[in-house]
């Protein structure tokens, strides 16, 4: 079933944006005063002050320019982040806005949490893991006090989590238009890279070997051995971006949501997000959305060291094998990330 609710326009509450269907945050002042009344989940009462006036930005144009509202430096950094999607999926329609309207598949990236009134889109290699675990204590009432007490594998479970898919459409629509929405992305080819190592050079993902690995070089080596194709476990970076070039494998089906863009996976041209946090800047931008939720005094987004991340440098490597061709069409695939989350082209690359 189609999914184009019937909402009104910019300025008016509404949680889409589209061509035909548009939309900024919820109204400033309808829902301040609900909560006020019956004190819900984000704070027990009145949310932090940044939030109304971050809602009142996007719906008064030029507020803050004009001098009508002082807002804290990250307050300032999330509308800049917001007006750089903004601009650039208006630069970018034709492609950006290829669909009209979402279906409810479409959301099921889109974790919600009832009792904060939080949707939370998630996007691998993103630190979803850990921000899977944060919406389980929030949603968990009481079930769980520490995030890192939650087994990775158990965070992945899809019944662990609700999603915005599995709502009726005016639900949904409610939804959109009343809760805070954010996401959090990443330097879109450190992503890519951090993708192709976690799922293609440890031994113990037989099931990605199997369903991606064997297929990718089965098309991409010449003269494999019948054990690569049987098994698929020894996939070169090289392939892998080979693969994701190639017009066969974007028409045969759609990128898993490990290699997939974050425009795909969250429709952020579609979806006003209220805040996109960065990998960058992860534990700053988590703590802030923390604080928006109410919940900031004693839940903290978890901190530890982790020697295999991916880093710039790391990327750089895989990077020098791969021919300019190559990078040119693979930059193309991911342009309106690179665009859309102001990230500049890579150094690295060596475009025609």
């Amino acid at each position: 079933m189609w999914f184009a609710p019937r909402l009104p326009g910019w300025g008016n509450g509404a949680g889409l944006r589209g061509a035909d269907v548009r939309a900024s945050g919820r109204a400033l002042g309808t829902q301040q005063c609900r909560s006020q009344r019956r004190g819900h989940g984000r704070g027990r009462g009145q949310p932090p002050s940044d939030i109304w006036r971050l809602r009142f930005l996007r719906d008064v144009p030029g507020a803050a320019t004009r001098g009508k509202l002082e807002l804290s430096n990250t307050a300032v950094l999330h509308q800049m982040r917001r007006d750089q999607v903004t601009d650039t999926c208006r630069a970018n329609s034709a492609v950006s806005r290829k669909r009209r309207v979402l279906t409810p598949n479409d959301l099921k990236h889109l974790v919600v949490d009832e009792d904060h009134e939080l949707i939370y889109c998630y996007v691998p290699k993103v630190a979803c893991t850990n921000w899977k675990r944060l919406m389980m204590v929030l949603t968990g009432r009481g079930k769980y006090s520490d995030p890192m007490e939650i087994p990775a594998n158990e965070a992945h479970v899809s019944a662990n989590l609700k999603t915005l898919n599995q709502y009726s459409i005016p639900e949904i629509n409610h939804r959109l238009k009343s809760y805070m929405k954010f996401l959090f992305v990443r330097e879109p080819f450190e992503r890519l890279v951090s993708a192709y190592r976690n799922k293609f050079t440890q031994k113990y993902n037989t099931s990605f070997h199997k369903r991606y690995g064997t297929k990718i070089i089965r098309r991409q080596r010449k003269n494999a051995t019948q054990e690569a194709l049987r098994k698929g476990d020894d996939v070169k970076f090289e392939e892998f971006v080979a693969y994701l070039i190639d017009p066969h494998t974007q028409r045969e089906e759609p990128f898993n949501e490990h290699w997939q863009t974050v425009y795909s996976l969250c429709h952020p041209c579609h979806i006003h997000y209220d805040l996109v946090g960065k990998y960058e800047t992860l534990e700053e931008d988590s703590n802030y959305v923390l604080q928006l939720a109410g919940v900031g005094s004693y839940l903290k987004f978890p901190t530890y060291a982790k020697s295999t991340r991916t880093t710039d440098e790391m990327t750089t490597e895989f990077f020098q094998n791969i021919s300019s061709e190559h990078q040119t069409q693979l930059y193309e695939v991911y342009k309106l990330d690179f665009l859309m989350f102001n990230y500049s082209v890579p150094s690295y690359l060596k475009l025609e």
